[in-house]
């Protein structure tokens, strides 16, 4: 997705240098998105309050851009307030350019400059209103509407001398769709106004002096003309006074990923759907706008950050995807603690602990998610409807929304979202809970949107995922579906045996990941003979299916090659008349209840002179004659059979990508999270 990222000091005196060095810096943390242009904007004012907006922009890397602005500003010049606006884009509306780039302007004065995550629906709407007013366009972007509809708004109300805040809650009442923004302008020095809709967005707040509440409160309309003129007293919640005074040395940090922050504070204010936030005079204000509800919070908790800046570098290796591939023994690890007690076989979900008994009673679990967290509900469908004894449906979320499914009342719908923003699954979501079901959030980001819409639910606690292909939050999220199961049926005495067994899998699985990562180098040598291929099959059946869609993903996504996970059982149904000795194809055959079948659908492929690759039981070496390349897995559980065979797929991979010469951290035209 794109990144945002804004700084503003106040009474805090700083060198152009240092500004842009902090700026670089958030851009260079929103790399891992993924983006093709990058820009910002730096405002200069003097004492007089008369300002003026410099706007540097490049297509390609925030390097390219870093150099640019270098090369272009007066970094000796000093400040004791400033507000900066930065951005990486990844193109929707017109192809990448300098001219498509962020910062957008509102004119060739830069009187208003926008940075913008989201996607308007209605923008060509409002762009042929402002043409019809002689309004001229320079980029093709949706973004440029907005900052023109901004610059119309201000025009019209001119004469009044609306607060910033209030021109910009003008204009998002008019705009459909999911976005962020930030805004500044040359008529308003010094202050910076951000809102969101279904689009993340968070305010970092740094000062040398302790707020004076863990609370900012959000003020209506009518509140906001009373608090500045010094007579708003809030009633409720005991907040008598806002957190931050006026004439306070501060620095506030407004970005759409929390990596951005880490290094310069843990303390974080997480903006909700519709509210405008404002930063007058080093003083930063929160009110709801007008699509917000009434019975909306009254106040924003700043909430402490528990990521780590040594979580979101890359140590000694290569990439972050290589790390986090190498991270899953601790994340299974992370993703267990404090939930599994291996000694007394009792399994507890904090998050889900008060809604237990609601959901034994439902009608049918559903479980709604999209690509790699969709796969890890069809790699647990089979033992959630085993030990819950419930109908268990998975769907992916825009073909959910689709067909506008019917949902009920006594539904439990889980939402699987390793962001917890995912555009899709943000709408089917808010689809279900008008319709009265009860909501549970599985996610790695606390504080995400579906967290927070969430009744209920189970955070991943896998720690930052930087690499745009998902791997440790893929395992993560079978682990806590697993752990649901198992809570499920802790009072069925019928399935006290197997309910023993999984937990007895889990506690060993840390290990066994361990044996898995140990194959690397294997999975490198056979990487040299797949890497130049133009397609790749990956077989199984039962709970190893998930593992075919998953790896075959993971290729696609990686190596740019086209890969199909199919269904051993299907084989017949189409797939085997693409079998022959040119097409690679990768094999699923444990020895667990499937294995027989597995077998025959093995014996097919080689009748049609396929040679597959194997992935099979260690020690297994009956099944290991009958091909020529196999790769040994440790034997588990069924259930969790899946996490220890798409590990080796997770790093063939990335040894195939790095064959091939291509960014295994930031995939072509991919995103770490899609919001529109």
């Amino acid at each position: 997705m794109c990144g945002i990222f804004a700084y503003l000091n106040h009474l805090v005196p700083a060198t152009r240098e240092k500004i842009l060095e902090i700026l670089i810096n958030g851009l260079q943390r929103l790399e891992y998105k993924g983006y093709d242009s990058a820009g910002l904007a730096l405002e200069e004012f003097d004492g007089d309050k008369k300002g003026s907006i410099k706007i540097i922009k490049q297509v390609g890397k925030v390097s390219d851009l870093a150099t640019q602005a270098k090369a272009s500003l007066d970094l000796g010049q000093s400040f004791v307030s400033h507000v900066g606006l930065a951005h990486t884009r990844w193109a929707t509306h017109g192809q990448p350019s300098i001219c498509n780039a962020h910062p957008q302007r509102s004119d060739t004065e830069n009187e208003f400059v926008i940075v913008h995550n989201g996607t308007i629906t209605n923008y060509k709407d409002i762009k042929a209103f402002l043409i019809q007013r002689d309004y001229k366009f320079e980029s093709e972007t949706d973004t440029e509407v907005v900052v023109k509809l901004i610059k119309f708004m201000y025009d019209t109300h001119e004469n009044k001398k609306p607060a910033f805040s209030e021109i910009i809650e003008l204009t998002v009442a008019q705009l459909e769709g999911a976005f962020a923004i930030v805004v500044i302008s040359k008529h308003y020095p010094g202050e910076l106004v951000a809102t969101s809709r279904g689009s993340p967005l968070i305010v970092g707040v740094k000062s040398k002096s302790k707020l004076n509440a863990d609370h900012f409160p959000v003020l209506n309309s009518k509140d906001m003309a009373a608090f500045f003129r010094g007579s708003y007293r809030r009633k409720d919640e005991g907040l008598q006074y806002h957190p931050i005074g006026p004439q306070k040395e501060i620095e506030y940090f407004f970005t759409s990923d929390p990596s951005c922050v880490i290094e310069y504070t843990n303390q974080v204010i997480y903006l909700e759907e519709n509210d405008i936030a404002s930063v007058q005079g080093g003083v930063l204000d929160i009110h709801r706008g007008s699509r917000s509800l009434d019975d909306e919070s009254t106040y924003r908790e700043v909430c402490t950050l528990k990521m780590e800046l040594e979580q979101i570098m890359k140590g000694n290796y290569s990439s972050f995807l290589q790390k986090e591939i190498f991270e899953q023994p601790e994340s299974v690890v992370n993703t267990m603690r404090g939930r599994v007690n291996f000694d007394t076989k009792e399994v507890v979900l904090g998050g889900l602990k008060e809604h237990i008994r609601e959901i034994r009673r439902c009608r049918r679990l559903l479980f709604i998610a999209a690509g790699t967290s969709y796969h890890s509900a069809i790699a647990t469908r089979q033992v959630l409807e085993e030990l819950t004894e419930l109908p268990v449906m998975v769907e992916l979320s825009s073909d959910f929304m689709d067909r506008k499914m019917p949902v009920f009342r006594d539904d439990v719908v889980f939402f699987i979202s390793q962001s917890g923003e995912t555009a899709d699954t943000l709408q089917a979501l808010r689809y279900c809970k008008q319709r009265g079901s009860l909501i549970v959030g599985i996610t790695n980001e606390v504080g995400s949107s579906i967290s927070r819409e969430s009744v209920c639910g189970v955070h991943l606690n896998a720690g930052p995922e930087m690499g745009v292909a998902s791997t440790k939050t893929y395992t993560s999220n079978i682990i806590s579906l697993v752990m649901f199961a198992l809570v499920m049926c802790d009072d069925r005495y019928s399935m006290r045996q197997r309910r023993n067994e999984i937990i007895e899998g889990l506690r060993v699985l840390p290990d066994q990941i361990r044996t898995v990562l140990a194959l690397d180098e294997k999975m490198s040598c056979i990487a040299e003979k797949l890497h130049t291929k133009k397609s790749v099959l990956v077989m199984a059946r039962g709970y190893n299916y998930a593992t075919c869609l998953e790896g075959a993903l993971k290729f696609k996504e990686l190596t740019n090659i086209h890969s199909e996970g199919i269904l051993g059982g299907e084989l017949k149904h189409g797939p085997l008349a693409l079998i022959d000795q040119a097409m690679p194809v990768l094999m699923v055959c444990m020895r667990d209840k499937v294995f027989p079948k597995s077998i025959n659908a093995l014996e097919q492929v080689k009748a049609r002179k396929g040679e597959p690759i194997l992935l099979c039981t260690e020690g297994d070496t009956e099944t290991q004659s009958l091909v020529n390349s196999y790769i040994e897995v440790p034997q588990t559980i069924d259930c969790l059979q899946s996490l220890l065979t798409v590990i080796p797929l997770q790093m063939l991979s990335l040894h195939m990508a790095r064959l091939r010469n291509l960014d295994t951290d930031r995939p072509r035209h991919l995103l770490k999270t899609y919001t529109s």
